[in-house]
């Protein structure tokens, strides 16, 4: 049976004798919409296009996803700040003044005259010794003072007769001369028996043992009715002028010759000579209130410790602080006008102990420096080398940027709880960038579809 190839392929079979042949998709290989009628092949030309743009939209969709809003990024300014320069060192509390008590003379202890631990005057009856023997001394040196100065009157008397006798020859020249001796042994016997009578009221006065110095008494050796011995060894008791009081601390000759280079450098200003001032930190990591005032520095190395011995006097009206008392002192050695100080939260190390920091550049790009610091300040480094007046340090977010991120900074307090507070805030808007790049997807993927319509459009129309 012959029916037309052409009427196969755009008309459906009129007869039993030509039974329908299946016509090929439009867009199915192999395909010539050539061999269509203008109506067919319009058509399919209206579904292909609406195939290419759809696949061609769906590919844009997927290549190029939304871009994500720069990450915040918490960062503090680095200004010069106006640094004092301190050393910490460890030292101990010594008294002002220190009197042991020891007797001058021998005796018996009668009467304890203080209160063990309180404070006495200078000049303070301590001890009362039994001073009836040295009463009896007394008595017996100026008995002896008064034989000695009658003696003397006599020997003036004769001396003075025999001056007058010798001019007229009525006696002879030795016997004047013996007479000015006698009168010259006087005298001399009557000074040393002054010097007795005061010898024997000065030991009498021993017997009273006073307080040399004001200041506070430790506890009694003796008790009432002890023997004690003149200059003994055993001091009776101890008195300790505290107020003010003395701190001698140590500072190694390193660090000496450390801040001498870094003066003559003029990295810092010298406090001012006399200037120092020095404060306490005590044993329980109090400060102490009252401040001090360096008075010297020693000016030779102790061989066996390699430090030098530096003293400083601080006033203790209170008493609180005792001699003997382990304390760390810190100096004021020096003034940087120009201190550049980084909060230590900003700054890592690595595995060698080298510090280094995230900065925010002109470019709001993140970029690591190394740096280098010295003594801490509070919760900050004080950085001597790699940092600049103006740096952006990011102290907040490290680990959420990398080198090379382009972050958006915010100028954050160099405190724990303000920066954690930031990096709360800075969560947020992450989280709402991420939300907006799967919103801006789906707004591609939206009008990829919008062609679709005219081809479904054609189909139905097919």
């Amino acid at each position: 049976m012959n029916c037309p190839r052409s009427a196969t392929r755009s008309l459906p079979a009129l007869s039993a004798d030509c039974p329908p042949r299946p016509s090929p998709s439009l867009l199915s290989p192999p395909f010539s919409l050539s061999a269509h009628p203008p109506a067919l092949r319009w058509a399919g030309a209206a579904v292909l296009a609406a195939a290419m743009a759809v696949a061609g939209c769906s590919d844009k969709s997927a290549k190029q996803p939304a871009p994500r809003a720069p990450v915040e990024a918490g960062v503090v300014t680095l200004q010069p700040e106006r640094q004092s320069i301190t050393t910490e060192l460890p030292g101990r509390t010594s008294a002002f003044l220190v009197a042991e008590i020891r007797p001058q003379v021998g005796g018996i202890v009668q009467k304890r005259l203080f209160t063990e631990g309180a404070d006495v005057k200078a000049g303070q009856v301590l001890y009362q010794l039994d001073a009836s023997p040295f009463q009896v001394a007394l008595a017996s040196a100026e008995a002896s003072l008064g034989k000695a100065q009658a003696t003397v009157g006599t020997a003036e008397t004769n001396a003075r007769r025999n001056a007058e006798l010798v001019k007229i020859d009525a006696i002879s020249r030795q016997v004047y001369d013996d007479s000015q001796a006698v009168l010259v042994q006087a005298r001399s016997d009557l000074a040393v028996n002054r010097a007795a009578v005061e010898n024997a009221r000065i030991n009498l006065g021993y017997t009273r043992i006073k307080a040399p110095i004001s200041g506070r008494t430790a506890t009694s050796a003796v008790t009432p009715g002890a023997l004690v011995t003149a200059n003994q060894t055993t001091a009776l008791t101890t008195i300790s002028q505290i107020d003010p009081l003395y701190v001698d601390v140590t500072q190694s000759s390193t660090d000496v010759l450390r801040l001498k280079t870094d003066l003559a450098k003029g990295r810092f200003q010298r406090a001012g000579e006399g200037q120092a001032r020095v404060t306490l930190k005590l044993e329980d990591g109090s400060t102490y209130a009252q401040a001090g005032r360096l008075q010297f520095s020693g000016v030779t190395v102790n061989p066996a410790t390699g430090a030098v011995t530096l003293r400083a006097v601080f006033p203790n009206p209170d008493g609180l602080l005792m001699p003997g008392m382990y304390v760390r002192a810190v100096l004021e050695t020096g003034v940087n006008e120009q201190a550049l100080l980084v909060p230590q939260q900003g700054v890592t190390r690595d595995t060698a102990g080298n510090a280094s920091v995230l900065l925010v550049n002109a470019e709001n790009k993140i970029e690591r420096r190394k740096i280098q610091v010295e003594a801490a300040v509070g919760n900050r480094w004080q950085a001597v080398g790699g940092l600049a007046a103006g740096d952006r340090v990011v102290v907040d977010g490290l680990q959420r940027v990398k080198v090379g991120d382009t972050v958006k900074p915010v100028e954050v307090a160099a405190k724990t709880g303000q920066a954690g507070q930031a990096a709360q805030a800075a969560g947020t808007p992450a989280s709402g960038a991420s939300q907006a790049a799967s919103t801006g997807q789906a707004a591609s993927t939206a009008p990829a579809a919008a062609p679709a319509a005219p081809g479904a459009a054609a189909s139905a129309a097919r």
